[in-house]
């Protein structure tokens, strides 16, 4: 599947990162309590996400394959995304302040969200080129978005509803999110893709 709109929408919607990979499951439970906040969470993944993916990858195709250290992937894409999101971060808090405080905690969170690996690794399994590795980050980060505001939005209705005590919080959430996983299953037949 090299065709790049294919990419965008299996990203986006059909093998949802959060939805039908279940990775990045500890923000889009922690912090879509409300849509204020899964908004900025959101906006800070699809930053990081993108860099991310750029810079990993010319790591990978320029550094380690090239040297043949392949089996160093894994700490040196963590040192990578810890080290960029580090870097983001004084840039930001110097060069745009407003931009620094709108992101406020959820930049430092992207280090630990897991999510960003899953994607520099696909990005390296799935054989893309610098450009569909793009398309594949912005399409994922754009999917996380939608998820994690959509089911803010749900979870905010939740908190409202007539809920039975021992269901309320996260085991409510979990049903919730199993209900809205089921609905993003549908899109794979709609697409054609898997």
């Amino acid at each position: 599947m090299k065709n790049p709109a294919l990419i965008f929408l299996g990203a986006f919607l059909v093998n949802n990162i959060i939805l039908m990979r279940f990775i990045g499951l500890c923000p889009f439970f922690g912090v879509s309590t409300a849509v204020e906040t899964a908004t900025g969470m959101g906006m800070a993944v699809i930053f990081v996400m993108t860099l991310a993916a750029w810079i990993t990858w010319i790591v990978f195709h320029l550094i380690l394959l090239p040297l043949n250290l392949v089996f160093l992937r894994t700490a040196t894409f963590i040192l990578t995304i810890a080290s960029l999101v580090q870097l983001v971060e004084m840039f930001l808090k110097k060069s745009y302040k407003n931009l620094y405080d709108a992101l406020g905690i959820y930049l430092p969170l992207i280090t630990t969200n897991c999510a960003i690996l899953a994607v520099t690794f696909l990005n390296i399994d799935n054989n893309f080129n610098l450009l569909n590795a793009t398309i594949f980050a912005i399409g994922t980060g754009l999917g996380f978005i939608l998820v994690i505001i959509t089911f803010a939005a749900i979870r905010e209705q939740l908190d409202l509803a007539p809920i039975n005590p021992s269901l309320k919080g996260y085991p409510i959430a979990f049903i919730a999110a199993s209900l809205v996983s089921l609905a993003f299953l549908g899109f794979s037949g709609l697409f054609g893709l898997t």
